[in-house]
């Protein structure tokens, strides 16, 4: 099993940078590709970003290709996602998961509790 906390979200203006960080918690965080999801009120939470096991694989939304990067430390059993650029569309509760590489929400067992991004115009 997996414990997943995410952590750095906060309040930045459009152009700023944040980065997230999600520790996690158990034996199978080496093991498992991990993701970044996020919901927006009133919306359905959507695929952000996903990574391999190893870390040698990404794939991103078109909504943030080139301006977010996930990366992760396997050593730390952290993974991170660093966004720039950012906008006031990018405001949502962003959650992480562990599971299986992929872009549905599905694929991954195990989430945390979501950390709140809001970029202000």
């Amino acid at each position: 099993q997996v414990q997943l906390v995410e952590s750095g979200g906060g309040l930045v203006q459009a152009g700023g940078s944040l980065r997230l960080s999600c520790a996690a918690s158990g034996r199978t965080f080496s093991s498992s590709a991990m993701g970044w999801f996020r919901q927006a009120p009133g919306k359905d939470r959507e695929f952000v970003a996903t990574i391999s096991v190893s870390g040698s694989l990404t794939y991103y939304a078109d909504s943030v290709k080139g301006r977010f990067t996930i990366s992760r430390v396997n050593a730390k059993n952290t993974v991170y996602l660093q966004m720039n650029s950012l906008k006031p569309e990018d405001t949502a509760v962003y959650y992480c998961a562990a599971g299986t590489f992929g872009t549905v929400s599905a694929k991954y067992d195990y989430w945390g509790q979501g950390t709140q991004v809001t970029v202000s115009s």
